[in-house]
């Protein structure tokens, strides 16, 4: 009996190996150009995640592919087990993003505000990460980061 059960639970473990494997494997879109995009990247890269960055000079033309709405765009667009997150999103907020997997399209830092992750370290940092698509609508706040 022990061993049946060793058994299922390698094989259940071996089966859910690719589904978690699966949300760690971001791909960031970017501008050949752009410092800070390989910032957050590496930000990513430290908190487990396995970045694939693709240079576009054309980075509009991905935004408006992932269905990006043209008030929350950033610098680079990344998509993530079936999100899309834009910009400088704080990776807590992707964590419970692919956690607890909401209906919406995506999560966004619009713009690029100063000491949001990979514009600088600055605990001062106050900005809105919001939602779009499904539940979110056209866009609803989705975590709020205020400064010290």
């Amino acid at each position: 009996m022990k061993t049946q059960i060793a058994g299922l639970v390698a094989l259940f473990t071996t089966m859910a190996l690719p589904v978690l494997a699966q949300d760690t494997q971001m791909t960031l879109h970017k501008d050949p150009y752009c410092g800070c995009c390989t910032a957050w990247a590496d930000l990513a890269a430290e908190a487990g995640y396995q970045v694939t960055t693709v240079e576009t000079e054309d980075i509009a033309a991905t935004k408006l592919e992932a269905g990006v709405p043209e008030a929350f765009w950033s610098c680079h667009t990344t998509r993530i087990g079936g999100y899309v997150i834009e910009g400088h999103v704080p990776l807590d907020a992707v964590a419970r993003l692919l956690e607890t997997r909401p209906d919406i399209s995506g999560i966004a830092v619009p713009g690029m505000p100063a000491g949001s992750p990979g514009m600088g370290d600055d605990p001062a940092a106050s900005y809105d990460v919001v939602a779009w698509g499904g539940d979110a609508g056209e866009g609803a706040i989705y975590q709020q980061v205020r400064g010290k």
